[in-house]
């Protein structure tokens, strides 16, 4: 098992945790409390959920919940971006990075997998 923070998937999502932290903390108080905390939380569970699949022997839930609450991030970012609480260009940065973790964690789950004889 190789060290968590040594885990390029971490390291990626690590920097969309960088990215969306100082999002969050620029909106406007009505969507901080209800959107921007949200949208913090979800992307700080996924750093977690790296940390879970890393350590489990059987990765597949703990990544297949990653690739799920990804999807939620994305939709928050976009909501954030339709409502103009971020500007076209955040929300291409931290998409270019959930992109990035959706890739790598589709391949660590197929790498994870157990073969089919």
């Amino acid at each position: 098992m190789a060290l968590t923070t040594a885990l390029p998937i971490y390291k990626t999502t690590y920097d969309l945790l960088t990215v969306v932290t100082p999002l969050t903390a620029n909106m406007p108080r009505a969507h901080k409390a209800t959107l921007g905390k949200r949208l913090a939380e979800e992307s700080m569970d996924l750093v977690v959920l790296i940390y879970r699949a890393n350590s489990a022997r059987d990765k597949a839930p703990h990544l297949q919940q990653l690739l799920e609450r990804m999807q939620v991030v994305e939709l928050l970012l976009r909501l954030a971006r339709d409502l103009r609480l971020i500007s076209t260009g955040q929300y291409a940065r931290a998409i270019e990075l959930t992109d990035a973790i959706g890739k790598q964690a589709n391949g660590w789950r197929k790498y994870a997998a157990p073969s089919a004889a």
